[in-house]
């Protein structure tokens, strides 16, 4: 029998192993509601029932007269489960949504909710824990004189595999076939080695290894030593992953990156000492030193740590925004989390088959295999728990992984104590005692750094000069609250989760504007509004804006990292009401949960969580997420559910609003800012457009004016438009919707933040040269945008009306001096226009002015009513210069003039006719005239003449832009998809 075909069969094994290891995570984070949650379960079931597997073979193998056929057996069973999970764990936890977590109530939630989640995983951990023991007793009896061998290599094999795994499953499979589908695969996978290593080993038989040591002192210090190595294992494990994630950014394929670094440098470890486990002359004592040189190497990770910070800026500056510029960030970002984890991990690799190895050499039988297996598995439980519930938030970062090192250094110098010289272990004492201080002492993880956001924006000297107000390791997240010059900033394992402007006299800044308008939108719609719940606290300042409404009479803000809602309270007083006004409640709980355990239905319900990259929030933007947030909603209740523009390409925002659209009928979308929307859902009509009551509240209004809101004008301005008339914009990506198993969103945001992808060309619906939202939907409230002009902030809608009234005044009102922030250009066109047109200085003779007026015709007629824009052509038209115009010049002129009056029937012939007879137009003006043409048409109700203008004009436009994707579907939805397929999601 050749160990070869074993070690390549136990590689497949690990690899299937640690499939299913990620697609749990990705499965209890969808119930358990945040990542690092359901990372911290996964991995105490998995390795506890892997140590009850471990265990009952140690007891069961010698009685198995060939293990490797109890081994085949076993990964039958496990591939069986492996295909049936998927649809037990639907029927379960849809089961314990509807029942058992309304009638547990909600103190004891999040116990039934751990208690289920380990009955869904633990049997298939139990059978993958007894893999390693029976693969290891088969071969041990085959080969007894090289067993010590034959382990490290099955750890290593194993190890390599579980480190693919990881990766094909985050990198490939999921994308591929779902998570399902990658369940299926290595479900087969299981079924196959089953098969392979039962016709490979039916007819072998070797007997077992007897236990013939009589020092039991000394097998119950290998598993002393089996249990507390793995326990500071998996406590560097739980550090490293909270600091690298500050690096590396917290996506779930940077969590793949750091496990599978962790994994290799075991597997690399085992590799290393596979023939010194048998030729060593005191396994114990080689072993003493490992755990010394590893206790060292993980202290050593602090000041490599900060060194990755500089490493990652310079990768930052020097890599391209693009596909392959983030293939070679994930390998970067593997080649840091292997500078940072590789020495202590390759000495933890080492570990557990020096201790079989030692063990088997004192006589222990092969039942040692198991039960060395089973004391290491349960010290890492025993390490993650320690790590997640009382290191990191008691401790924090530095000393939980110092503690971990004093394990480590405790172990070797006792082990060289008893196995070694004196001389030995007290130079052992003395190194490592050195070492740990001088780096406890000597080296401070830098909060400035740890809050840049380096892996985002590739800079560090912009958080060198803050001050550091707040700073707390949680159980989910590392948080900071830090005062930059222009603003304060809540941020979140470095990533800023949302900015407030301290001094009241200062400009706000865009995070204020969309906070507020988050609560302010909603309330406007509906002032009755009286329950209310947040998910997020954020800043607080949401939840805040919405206390100021006297009609509200409860809010439950729902946090899950209780860090976050300390933090936020460095906001104080411009959130004040969040902590201080009695209508409001603080809940620390995952929003699925509570809701179900409470049953608490709402008026309005607000989403607004950290950004869809962040491993685990884009579970909130899926089509189950919003099927069961639609079921505590009350008759007409609405969901407000923000949504960034920034980071992110359009079509992933189109699987969004596919998914919401599968559980609400309606929704209408506005634009707090440039860079964000809110859509508002429900099961009803939503009561468009804003009521002005809103400001009649003295508190709400207050708020409002903070942000420069000042009329109802001003947030119909935010109003982008309904499902009726943005649906076909969203179906001509081609996408699927967002979806909890095929997690689109979560597979791509992160690629997309790092390439800077945008999708504000939504928003910049509402800047169109043409005013296409407005005549594709007559029924939107026209009220007129405030007169102070103050409501620009991040948002150019306000702005061009602006700039639009003093193009009015400027061209048909007395000359003005020209106000702060006019562009050069546009003062250079009106200045032309009133020349040539108005002045008649040689119109004729000069064609460059109807470029000039296109441009400002873009400019007022659709950021001004009918009238106000129609009265500048008007005067063009009544004036002197007018009759010495050219033909093409005076349709341009009437064209302009069909626009501003929103003449559909007048803009079509028009601008068609120009068209057809200036095949040399350049490509801005072909698109304002198929712009206006396709527009009038659909407004006439003539779609089949719209598509007909696209079929013989689309090709020379800009097929990209969201105005021409939305025109073409409008005109004909079925097959739109297709025109568009070059630009759905790689």
């Amino acid at each position: 029998m050749s160990r070869a075909a074993f070690y390549v069969l136990f590689t497949a094994s690990g690899f299937a192993g640690l499939i299913y290891e990620s697609i749990w995570t990705h499965y209890l984070k969808l119930f358990l509601g945040h990542a690092a949650y359901a990372q911290s379960l996964v991995l105490v079931v998995f390795m506890g029932g892997m140590a009850g597997g471990a265990a009952l073979c140690g007891r069961l193998s010698s009685r198995l007269p060939q293990p490797l056929l109890g081994y085949a057996l076993v990964e039958a069973a496990i591939g069986l489960l492996a295909l049936v999970f998927h649809w037990v764990f639907v029927a379960a936890t849809d089961w314990a949504y509807a029942s058992m977590l309304p009638a547990v109530g909600g103190g004891a939630a999040l116990a039934a909710k751990l208690t289920l989640s380990c009955v869904l995983i633990l049997p298939q951990s139990v059978l993958l824990g007894a893999t390693f023991p029976l693969m290891s007793a088969g071969l041990a009896r085959a080969f007894p004189a090289s067993a010590g061998e034959s382990v490290a290599m099955l750890y290593f094999t194993n190890s390599l595999g579980a480190a693919a795994g990881v990766l094909a499953s985050g990198f490939w499979l999921i994308a591929w076939i779902g998570l399902p589908g990658t369940l299926d695969i290595a479900g087969v996978l299981n079924l196959l080695l089953a098969l392979t290593v039962w016709l490979l080993s039916r007819s072998l038989y070797c007997a077992p290894l007897e236990r013939t040591a009589t020092e039991e002192e000394g097998a119950k210090l290998l598993l002393a030593v089996a249990f507390f190595t793995g326990l500071a294992s998996f406590i560097y494990e739980i550090v490293w992953i909270r600091m690298l994630s500050l690096v590396l950014g917290a996506s779930t394929h940077s969590f793949e990156l750091m496990l599978a670094a962790f994994i290799l440098g075991l597997a690399l470890g085992g590799l290393a000492i596979r023939r010194s486990v048998d030729r060593a002359a005191s396994p114990e004592r080689l072993l003493g030193w490992v755990q010394v040189a590893m206790a060292l190497a993980a202290a050593a990770t602090l000041p490599v740590y900060d060194f990755t910070f500089g490493l990652m800026e310079a990768l930052m500056t020097g890599l391209a925004r693009n596909d392959t510029g983030y293939a070679l960030f994930n390998l970067s970002g593997a080649g840091i989390a292997l500078l940072v984890m590789l020495p202590a991990t390759f000495c933890a690799g080492m570990t557990l088959p020096l201790i079989t190895g030692a063990a088997l050499r004192r006589g222990a039988g092969e039942s040692a295999i198991g039960r060395v297996y089973a004391a290491n598995t349960l010290g890492s439980i025993v390490g993650v728990v320690l790590a997640v519930h009382i290191g990191l938030p008691q401790l924090g970062l530095k000393l939980t992984l110092l503690a971990g090192c004093l394990v480590d250094a405790a172990l070797g110098i006792a082990l060289l104590a008893l196995f070694g010289s004196n001389r030995a272990w007290k130079a052992a004492a003395a190194a490592g005692g050195f070492a740990l201080l001088a780096i406890g002492v000597g080296v401070q993880l830098d909060p400035h750094k740890m809050t840049a956001g380096v892996f985002r924006h590739g800079e560090l000297a912009a958080s060198r000069d803050a001050k550091i107000l707040f700073a707390k390791d949680g159980k989910t997240a590392t948080v900071h609250l830090v005062q930059y010059s222009e603003a304060t900033s809540l941020r979140t394992n470095g990533k800023s989760d949302g900015s407030i402007v301290m001094d009241r006299d200062a400009p706000r800044g865009s995070d204020e504007v969309t906070m507020v308008l988050t609560a302010g939108i909603p309330l406007a719609l509906n002032p009755d509004t009286r329950r209310a719940a947040v998910i997020g606290i954020g800043t607080g300042l949401t939840t805040h804006t919405l206390l100021q409404s006297l009609s509200i009479e409860h809010v439950d803000t729902v946090e899950i990292e209780a860090a976050m809602a300390e933090a936020s309270r460095g906001f104080m007083p411009r959130n004040s009401g969040t902590y201080a006004d009695p209508r409001g409640t603080l809940v620390i709980d995952d929003a699925k949960s509570y809701f179900s355990a409470s049953g608490a239905r709402y008026d309005l319900i607000i989403s607004e969580p950290s950004n869809p990259w962040v491993s685990g929030v884009a579970s909130l933007f899926t089509r189950e997420f919003y099927r069961r947030i639609r079921g505590h909603l009350e008759p007409g209740g609405m969901l407000v559910q923000w949504f960034q523009l920034y980071e992110i390409d359009a079509s992933l925002v189109a699987s969004v609003m596919t998914a919401l659209a599968e559980e609400f009928p309606h929704y209408a979308i506005f634009a707090p800012s440039d860079h964000d929307i809110l859509i508002v859902a429900g099961d009803r009509p939503l009561p468009l457009p804003a009521q002005a009551r809103v400001f009649e509240q003295p508190g709400l209004a207050k708020e409002l004016w903070t942000v420069h809101v000042l009329t109802a004008g001003d947030l119909d301005a935010r109003y982008i438009g309904s499902r009726e008339l943005l649906a076909p914009l969203f179906a001509s990506y081609g996408v699927p919707a967002n979806s909890d198993y095929e997690p689109l969103l979560d597979l791509n945001a992160a690629r997309h933040r790092f390439t800077e992808r945008s999708a504000t060309d939504l928003v910049a619906l509402l800047n169109l040269d043409v005013p296409v939202l407005e005549m594709l939907d007559p029924s939107r409230s026209r009220r007129a945008i405030n007169p102070l002009f103050q409501g620009a902030y991040a948002f150019d809608r306000i702005e061009n009306a602006r700039l639009a009234w003093y193009a009015r005044d400027f061209l048909i009102g007395a000359r003005q001096p020209a106000p702060e922030r006019v562009p050069t250009a546009l003062q250079k066109d009106l200045d032309l226009l009133r020349v040539r047109l108005l002045e008649c200085r040689d119109p004729r003779n000069y064609d460059v002015w109807l470029h000039s007026a296109v441009r400002v015709a873009a400019l007022v007629n659709p950021h001004l009513s009918p009238d106000d824009a129609g009265a500048i052509w008007a005067r063009v038209q009544a004036g002197a210069c007018y009759p010495s115009l050219n033909g093409l010049q005076r349709e341009w002129i009437g064209l302009l003039r069909a626009v501003a009056a929103r003449d559909a029937a007048r803009m079509a012939p028009i601008a068609e006719d120009i068209l057809a007879r200036e095949p040399g137009l350049a490509i801005e003006a072909r698109e304002y005239l198929l712009m206006a043409a396709m527009t009038a048409r659909l407004a006439s109700r003539e779609p089949d003449a719209a598509l007909r203008l696209w079929q013989e004009h689309g090709a020379r436009v800009r097929t990209s832009s969201p105005v021409f994707r939305l025109l073409r579907c409008r005109a004909r939805s079925e097959g739109c998809a297709a025109d568009f397929t070059a630009y759905a999601v790689e």
